[in-house]
């Protein structure tokens, strides 16, 4: 493709800069949202810079609180800054192509000069891209780590079985991550399944790339238990909420009963000989949290409050998007609980997540935990859907 004009042209600077100007190369291609979004850069390189300095002072370890929040959002905006720098360097080798162009007579030079501009044309493109989905205003609760509901729905005995495997596929795809996984309770049926489990996911930023987990999950199989072979539908919900800390949801006491018991259940020599276990009622709510699965009373107590923590802090976010309902349909679902969202299909081999029509032909791997495909797409969904409703902000 000649971007520059014909052969008994290439000297001429007007055309050049005629056809730059064609193709939006000056800051007329910029709209008014784009010139405010580069503006922030700006702001955002300089006040980067002003936070190095600080952090490279000796003194600023004196005060640890203020060196942790110094730290986080050197961390948060370092990103943004190093695709911005990459944005100016790649505007800087347009501007000395543009000018080998203007100077340069020799053929091969000249060549080479325009392929070097179309690929930093190119590169600026996505950068530009890139930019405009890292500025997207961020979940607050991304960077926190996670606390897993997975309840077996229709289905009996089936479904209590694929909650089960759901369950192993979560903690698969924890481990890859490197993450850490801790149950906090567990109510199994009569064949192996799981009628509930409830585990934390710690890990930075497991909210961020599991959230979008919560939902309807539906499973089409023949069952062992079937002898004629036939496929039957059974379903399973998860739950996802980030997990609350103190300063985000405050209990007051008088609203909680405490009740302490054995521990029930198979177990071993250490499941049933002390009043280890905990059930938690928070009166206001109706919310009751069960939980048994360590040898301690304290360890269980606390493990019970972090769920009821965060279950009264998943209430209240859901109600905050309910309020948002115009925003919140811009987004891929993250939070109702009706909604199905996926199903795994073991005759065909298929699992199609039906927000995005996505489907893919490798249920064992994905049962094993390999679910960052499916991931990747929904989060690359949301930012589309985010971006668009941005765009359409007059």
């Amino acid at each position: 493709m000649e971007y520059f004009g014909d052969k008994d042209k290439k000297n001429d600077v007007v055309s050049v800069q005629l056809r730059i100007f064609a193709q939006g190369w000056t800051a007329a291609r910029y709209d008014e949202q784009e010139v405010i979004m580069f503006d922030r850069l700006d702001d955002i390189l300089i006040h980067y810079e002003e936070l190095m300095q600080e952090l490279n002072n000796p003194s600023v370890t004196e005060d640890q609180n203020r060196f942790r929040k110094l730290m986080k959002e050197q961390s948060d905006l370092a990103p943004i800054v190093e695709a911005y720098r990459e944005y100016k360097k790649a505007k800087q080798d347009v501007e000395d192509s543009l000018a080998l162009l203007e100077e340069e007579n020799d053929e091969e030079m000249r060549e080479l000069a325009k392929e070097e501009l179309s690929d930093a044309k190119k590169k600026i493109e996505e950068l530009e891209q890139t930019l405009k989905i890292l500025l997207l205003p961020k979940d607050p609760n991304d960077d926190k780590n996670i606390i897993m509901e997975i309840r077996a729905g229709a289905g009996g005995e089936e479904a209590a079985l694929f909650a089960s495997e759901l369950y192993r596929m979560y903690v698969n795809y924890a481990d890859s991550q490197r993450w850490k996984t801790e149950l906090i309770s567990l109510s199994e049926s009569g064949i192996g399944g799981f009628k509930e489990v409830v585990f934390m996911i710690n890990g930075h930023g497991a909210y961020s790339k599991l959230k979008y987990e919560s939902g309807v999950h539906r499973v089409q199989r023949v069952p062992e238990t079937e002898s004629g072979g036939r496929i039957h539908t059974s379903t399973a919900t998860v739950a996802v909420m980030p997990e609350a800390e103190d300063v985000d949801v405050v209990i007051d006491e008088k609203d909680i009963r405490i009740d302490v018991m054995r521990a029930s259940g198979n177990g071993g020599q250490c499941v049933n000989t002390t009043d280890s276990a905990v059930r938690l009622t928070h009166i206001p709510t109706g919310i009751v949290i069960y939980s048994q699965t360590e040898k301690s009373q304290l360890q269980n107590k606390d493990k019970a409050f972090r769920l009821l923590r965060s279950k009264l802090y998943d209430m209240e976010l859901e109600k905050r998007q309910n309020q948002e309902a115009e925003e919140r349909r811009s987004q891929i679902g993250t939070g109702d609980r009706s909604e199905k969202i996926r199903t795994y299909n073991f005759p065909q081999g298929r699992v199609t997540d039906h927000r995005i029509k996505l489907t893919l032909y490798k249920i064992d791997s994905i049962m094993n935990g390999d679910i960052q495909e499916i991931i990747d797409s929904l989060i690359a969904a949301d930012q589309a859907a985010k971006l668009a409703k941005m765009n359409e902000t007059p």
